[in-house]
C-alpha cells in the first residue's frame, strides 16, 4: 500500500509534479502536466499501478528525508547495516518531463534494488517494453517513457528491475523521460549538469524573497511549494498535484484538484506577492484574461491548465484508492457549478497587484467591467458557495461577503489607477450598490439569536469562512458582532484545538461521511486572534499548526487530530497560503506593538 500522506515529499519542473516516499518510492506522476494521465499511481493504488522504486535490500537502521537548502530538489539518506547511502530527487525545470535520481555512496557498501512498473492511463495500461544496454523503453498508445542509466536491467512482467552496489565516493545517475510515443526519443541528459542547473534555478528564485519575518524558514518553503504548483507555460495554479487523496480515510470525499480554481489561485497569488513575487501575478493575469476572453461575466469557478472549461468528472473503477477511499474521480464536476465569491478574490487580487506595482493590461479594465456589470443582478442569485456544496444553491454569507469585496476592490482601483471622468460617474453608483450589499449581509447573514454570522440567510448553522470577514475589511475585528463569530465558530467548530469548516452531520452538503479539520480555517482563527490581539493565542494555534506540517514543511488540505494523519488532496496550495498570511500577520501586529510602545501608545488593530 502507498506510504502515509505525510511521508511524501515533492518534486516539480514547474509543469507537473512527483510525489516520492521517504521509502524511495516515487508513487505519483503524471506525465507531461499536472492534468495528464498518470504513468505512477500508486499512491491511490497498489504497486502493480505503477510506481519507481529504489531502496537498500540490507536492514535500514536509519532514514532522512530533507529538501537541499532551499531548493526542490529532495534527498534521501538511510544509514543501512553495512554503510550509507545517498538518493537526490529532483525534476529538470523546462520544457521536457525528466524524472532524475542520483544514487550516491557516502560510507561502507550498500546493496540497492530498483524496481521500475510503469503504467499508463492511472495504472490501467501495461506498456511494451523494449531493453536495450542500459536503457528501457516503455510504450503504451500516445505516452512513452524512456529510461537510462549504467546498470544491468532485467525485465520483470511489464517493467524492470536492476540491483546496486554503492561504495563511498560512487555515483550513478538514473533518469526516465516522457515523450510522445510517435515522436523520436529525447537526447540524454547529463544528470550532474542537470542536478546543478535545477539547484541554481530554485536558490536563485529564493533568492529573490523579500519576507523577513520570523518564521521565514516556514514561510519560504510554503512560498516554493506554491511555485512548483503554478504551470509556466501558461500561468495557471493548480490546487493540488494530485487527486482523490480522501478528506476521510475509507470515505467518498475524493476529488480531482488538478486544476486552476480562480479562488485558490487567487489567494496562493496575494500569498506570493507578500513574498515579492509580482511576476506570477502577472503571468496569471494574462492567463485569466485569455480565458475568460469573450464572455466574462460567465466566469467558471475553475479551469483546465490551457484554459479548458469543460471538466468532466468520471470515475476509475480499476483503482482501489488511496487505503480504500473510492471512489477516485478524474475531472471535477464542480467546474459547472455558480460559486459567486469567486469575483471577489479574482478582483481583489488584481487590485492587490496594482497597488504593489502591476501594470496595466489593455484587457483588463474592459473585462473588469464586464465582471461588474454582471454582478450588479447576480450578487443577488443563490450559489454553491466556497465549500462548492452538491446540496442545492443558497444565499451563502461568504459569497455575499465576497461580491461586496468585489465592488469594494473595484471602487477603489477605479479611484486610484483610472482618472477619466466616465470612471468617476460610475463611482458613486459603485459604491450605493456596495452599501446595498454590505446592509443585506448584515440583516441577513447575521443571527442574532446565536450572536454570529452564519453559513447562509436564516441559518442556524456555522461556518468558517465567516472567520474572513475581518481579513476583507467587510467589519473590523473589533466589531461585536466579529467577536461574537468567533466565539461562535470556538464553540461550534474548534475541536481537537482545529477547526472544521462546518457540521458535516447536518447533511448540508449533499455528501455522506465527514472530514477532517480544514487547516486553512485553522489559519483562519488564528488571523482573527491576530486581529483581536489576542497575541498568545495567535501564536500558540499557529505553532500548533506548524507543527502539523510533514518533515518537509509541507501540508495537505485537512488533519484527522484522533488519527494523527494529514489529510486530502497534497501538498495542498489553500493551506500553505494561509501559512503565510498568518505569519505576515503575526509580524505586522509585532511591528505594530513594538512601534507603539517605543511611541509610549497602545497599538491599534491591523488592516
Amino acid at each position: 500500500m502507498a506510504s502515509r500522506i505525510e511521508d511524501y515529499g515533492l518534486i516539480g519542473n514547474t509543469r507537473t509534479a512527483a510525489l516520492v516516499s521517504r521509502f524511495g518510492d516515487v508513487d505519483w506522476l503524471c506525465a507531461p502536466h499536472f492534468d495528464s494521465d498518470a504513468c505512477f499511481s500508486a499512491l491511490l493504488g497498489y504497486d502493480e499501478h505503477g510506481r519507481w522504486a529504489l531502496r537498500p535490500t540490507v536492514r535500514v537502521r536509519e532514514n532522512r528525508h530533507r529538501y537541499r537548502d532551499d531548493t526542490l530538489v529532495l534527498e534521501s539518506e538511510w544509514i543501512c547495516d553495512g554503510g550509507a547511502v545517498r538518493v537526490v530527487d529532483f525534476m529538470p525545470v523546462g520544457e521536457r518531463c525528466d524524472v532524475v535520481r542520483i544514487v550516491e555512496g557516502i560510507e561502507g557498501e550498500v546493496p540497492l534494488e530498483m524496481l521500475l512498473d510503469v503504467r499508463f492511463g492511472y495504472g490501467a495500461d501495461k506498456p511494451w517494453v523494449t531493453l536495450a544496454p542500459d536503457t528501457a523503453l516503455f510504450t503504451a498508445g500516445p505516452d512513452s517513457l524512456v529510461f537510462r542509466g549504467p546498470v544491468e536491467l532485467v525485465r520483470v512482467g511489464h517493467g524492470v528491475s536492476a540491483h546496486l552496489h554503492l561504495q563511498r565516493g560512487k555515483r550513478v545517475g538514473l533518469q526516465l523521460t516522457w515523450f510522445p510515443s510517435h515522436e523520436r526519443v529525447p537526447e540524454r541528459l547529463s544528470t550532474d549538469t542537470a542536478l546543478e542547473q535545477t539547484d541554481v534555478f530554485w536558490k536563485n528564485w529564493s533568492s529573490r524573497c523579500t519576507y523577513r519575518g520570523r518564521r521565514r524558514t516556514a514561510v519560504l518553503r510554503s512560498l516554493l511549494t506554491l511555485k512548483a504548483l503554478t504551470f509556466a507555460p501558461t500561468g495557471a495554479m493548480v490546487a493540488a498535484p494530485t487527486t482523490s487523496l480522501p478528506e476521510a480515510i475509507g470515505g467518498i470525499r475524493n476529488w480531482d484538484y488538478r486544476y486552476c480554481w480562480l479562488r485558490d489561485a487567487s489567494l496562493m497569488l496575494d500569498a506570493l506577492m507578500i513574498g515579492g513575487y509580482l511576476e506570477d501575478v502577472r503571468a496569471f493575469r494574462d492567463w485569466l484574461l485569455r480565458t475568460v476572453a469573450g464572455d466574462p461575466a460567465n466566469m467558471r469557478i475553475m479551469y483546465g491548465l490551457a484554459g479548458t472549461r469543460r471538466l468532466i468528472e468520471y470515475e476509475l473503477d480499476w483503482l482501489p484508492g488511496y487505503e480504500g477511499s473510492t471512489p477516485v474521480r478524474i475531472g471535477n464536476a464542480a467546474s459547472g457549478q455558480f460559486q459567486l465569491d469567486v469575483y471577489g478574490e479574482v478582483l481583489s487580487c488584481i487590485y492587490t497587484g496594482r497597488k504593489r506595482g502591476l501594470a496595466a493590461h489593455d484587457e483588463g479594465w474592459r473585462t473588469a467591467d464586464e465582471i461588474l456589470s454582471f454582478l450588479e443582478s447576480a450578487w443577488q442569485r443563490p450559489d454553491e458557495g466556497i465549500w462548492e456544496v452538491r446540496g442545492g444553491r443558497r444565499h451563502f454569507t461568504h459569497s455575499k461577503v465576497m461580491a461586496w469585496v468585489a465592488i469594494d476592490r473595484a471602487v477603489k482601483a477605479m479611484s486610484e489607477f483610472r482618472a477619466s471622468e466616465d470612471v468617476h460617474a460610475m463611482l458613486p453608483h459603485l459604491s450605493a450598490l456596495r452599501e446595498r450589499i454590505h446592509g443585506e449581509i448584515c440583516q441577513h447573514g447575521f443571527n442574532s439569536r446565536l450572536g454570529a454570522f452564519t453559513q447562509s440567510y436564516g441559518s442556524d448553522l456555522l461556518d468558517a469562512s465567516v472567520l474572513l470577514i475581518p481579513h476583507v475589511g467587510f467589519l473590523p475585528a473589533e466589531d461585536p458582532r466579529v467577536q461574537g463569530t468567533v466565539a461562535a465558530v470556538e464553540r461550534t467548530l474548534l475541536r481537537d484545538g482545529l477547526v472544521r469548516r462546518y457540521v458535516t452531520e447536518h447533511g448540508a452538503d449533499g455528501l455522506p461521511g465527514t472530514e477532517g479539520a480544514f487547516l486553512a480555517c485553522s489559519f483562519w482563527l488564528a488571523d482573527n486572534y491576530v486581529f483581536a490581539h489576542r497575541t498568545d493565542e495567535a501564536e500558540e494555534l499557529f505553532e500548533r499548526l506548524l507543527g502539523l506540517r510533514n518533515h518537509l514543511g509541507l501540508l495537505a488540505e485537512e488533519y484527522d487530530p484522533s488519527l494523527q494523519r494529514q489529510l486530502g488532496n497534497f501538498p495542498q496550495g489553500f493551506s500553505h497560503q494561509a501559512l503565510i498570511f498568518t505569519a505576515a500577520a503575526i509580524d505586522a501586529l509585532s511591528g505594530m506593538t513594538k512601534a507603539a510602545r517605543a511611541r509610549g501608545e497602545s497599538s491599534t488593530s491591523p488592516e
